[in-house]
């Protein structure tokens, strides 16, 4: 939201404890609300959303509705009508307006961007004449009303608009550390039915921050295919790269060498033990995977590969199949050794990026079947731009500070 006067972003303590004091549910409305009905949840949500409006405002101007102070930024000047479209119908708010004109606000934007594109993916399907009732059904429990061509083409082309600015934004900052990671999605194509995958590229700046930096659709994880999604985020201004994160597909690793022969690779250990079952009978003793999983919560390399040959020693005559697969591949999957121990957690597996994917997947089963590559692109970018302005908002991920040390403490260990 834009904040009226002010050059920080204001605290709103007072507001939202009034919201939420406020916003306290009576006996007969969670009443109705645990026995489903739709109208209480409907008025809840809007009673929330409209004090959080006139919470904002309140932060905006420096002053409560009718309240005098000397530190007042503005006055009110009324209210206009609007409608916000959500899963429990729509919801009908009246938006606090300043003398101004300087107030704005984020929760529009904001809350209907994954919505637009997970409605608009459903009412694609349903005018295209590939949907089910079940699918009309859902179309308008989420908007409280059908769909016309004209209306879903508006939706469409506000929504592509803004995620195309996303997408092809630059980047302008240095990312030390880069997480990569594919899924699969069912797409519509030609009358057929088909996968397609779901590139994902998260990256940390030197502030710690996570951020979203790309997402893209390819018709399989490919050599080639990653090598253009790493090549098109050097175009828009990757750099800096010292650290890559990624399952061990093949394809990946190629692009990787050829697109970023600077950064080290570091293999996800989950995944490395998820593979390692396929050199194990299938009744094989629990404690040699659980014993190869500690090595990974060592602190350093040297205390790790310790334990490694001590681990290769034990299972060794038992499990030969496995104690040479493990000892031909595992060092891909030490890397992280090299980077400050605070950041072992986070670098030695892709799990930061499983979780945006599993929540990907969880709205994405809603649809099923996108009737077209575009509907699909949209919706997943679409809930990647939530993601990524939450994380931007959120505290730091990682304190970087400590891989400046270990940078300079390397450094004057050289030049000595």
């Amino acid at each position: 939201m834009a904040y009226v006067g002010c050059t920080t972003k204001p605290q709103l303590p007072e507001e939202y404890a009034m919201v939420r004091k406020n916003s306290t549910v009576s006996a007969s409305e969670l009443k109705g609300l645990l026995e489903g009905d739709q109208d209480v949840l409907k008025e809840l949500v809007r009673t929330v959303v409209q004090q959080t409006l006139e919470a904002e405002m309140d932060a905006a101007l420096g002053a409560t509705k009718g309240e005098r102070t000397d530190g007042r930024l503005g006055y009110r000047s009324g209210y206009y009508g609007r409608t916000l479209i959500t899963r429990v119908g729509k919801l009908e708010l009246r938006v606090p307006q300043d003398r101004q004109g300087q107030f704005s606000t984020q929760i529009f934007e904001r809350y209907q961007r994954s919505e637009k594109a997970l409605v608009s993916a459903l009412a694609e399907m349903y005018i295209q004449g590939v949907s089910t009732r079940k699918v009309k059904q859902i179309t308008e429990e989420l908007c409280g009303h059908s769909f016309s061509a004209s209306s879903i083409s508006a939706i469409v082309k506000r929504l592509d608009d803004q995620l195309a600015q996303f997408a092809s934004r630059t980047l302008e900052e240095a990312y030390p550390y880069l997480i990569l990671d594919a899924r699969y999605e069912k797409v519509r194509d030609c009358g057929a039915i088909r996968s397609r995958a779901v590139m994902i590229a998260i990256g940390i700046d030197w502030e710690g921050r996570r951020q979203v930096l790309a997402v893209e659709l390819a018709n399989r994880e490919s050599a080639s295919s990653w090598k253009d999604f790493i090549l098109g985020l050097k175009q828009r201004g990757l750099k800096g790269v010292e650290m890559a994160v990624s399952d061990d597909h093949a394809g990946l690793k190629k692009a990787l060498r050829e697109a970023l022969p600077e950064a080290v690779w570091q293999r996800c250990y989950v995944h490395f033990l998820r593979n390692a079952l396929d050199h194990l009978p299938r009744k094989a003793d629990d404690d040699c995977l659980r014993e190869l999983r500690w090595i990974y919560d060592r602190r350093d390399l040297a205390e790790a590969r310790k334990d490694m040959a001590a681990w290769l020693l034990r299972w060794q005559e038992k499990y030969p199949k496995l104690c040479s697969w493990v000892e031909d591949n595992i060092e891909e999957t030490l890397s992280f050794y090299r980077l400050p121990f605070g950041h072992h957690k986070h670098l030695k597996s892709t799990n930061m990026l499983e979780r945006l994917n599993e929540e990907i997947k969880r709205r994405t089963l809603v649809v099923r079947i996108f009737p077209n590559e575009e509907s699909c692109l949209r919706l997943i970018r679409a809930l990647a731009v939530e993601t990524h302005e939450n994380w931007i908002e959120a505290n730091r991920y990682l304190d970087m500070s400590l891989l400046t040390e270990m940078k300079k403490k390397a450094l004057m260990e050289l030049v000595a």
